[in-house]
């Protein structure tokens, strides 16, 4: 396939690193189970818009800039830690509300945060950037004369594969929602501990380096 070897590898460990679950994940699944399955999917395809953008960044050159440039690496870093902080801040002091607005307009207010959010928290993470310029080269023919095209094949296929598994882990959160029962309290401590999680993952992030 064009200059692609080791497609089904390539396939199989990208799937390995979808199913771990991350920032984006616990977002779509925190998503789900508040708000619904409907949620759940638009935050995961928030988090497929935000590597979109990836992507695209690392084909014309500006994921190798952060990964060359300590400054940029080192704000893009930091911008990014501190929304995750924010957001999990957020969560954390969020009083508990048993009555949802139901009305159209602000639903569709809402699903529209979620994406944004998702985007955003997806977008602003370098360590994303720098991973596509380690991961897909490494299953690139270094004499391929379509490069770039092949890039753009193995990124649409590891961001395809892991919309699925959020997709997934969408429809299971909020299954195991109902079954449990009381959706609206699961909802909240939910919440909290993504809350937490976040929080923790935005220091976590602030505190690392490029490598």
């Amino acid at each position: 396939m064009f200059g692609i070897h080791n497609f089904l590898l390539f396939v199989a460990s990208g799937l390995l690193l979808n199913i771990t679950p991350g920032a984006d994940m616990l977002y779509v699944m925190s998503s789900s189970v508040a708000r619904g399955v409907r949620a759940g999917v638009l935050a995961a395809l928030s988090i497929f818009s935000g590597t979109l953008f990836h992507i695209g960044f690392a084909m014309i050159g500006l994921s190798a800039l952060l990964a060359t440039s300590a400054a940029a690496f080192t704000i893009i870093k930091y911008v990014g830690a501190a929304y995750l902080i924010y957001l999990g801040a957020r969560l954390l002091l969020e009083k508990k509300n048993n009555a949802r607005t139901t009305t159209p307009r602000a639903e569709h207010r809402s699903l529209l945060h979620i994406y944004r959010q998702g985007v955003l928290i997806n977008l602003l993470n370098p360590k994303i950037a720098l991973f596509f310029l380690a991961f897909l080269p490494q299953f690139i023919a270094s004499d391929s004369p379509h490069r770039t095209l092949d890039f753009l094949i193995l990124g649409l296929t590891f961001n395809i594969t892991g919309t699925s598994v959020n997709c997934i882990a969408a429809w299971s959160a909020h299954s195991v929602g109902r079954r449990v029962g009381g959706s609206g309290r699961l909802a909240y401590w939910l919440k909290k501990t993504v809350g937490g999680v976040f929080v923790g993952l935005g220091l976590k992030l602030a505190a690392s380096g490029r490598g």
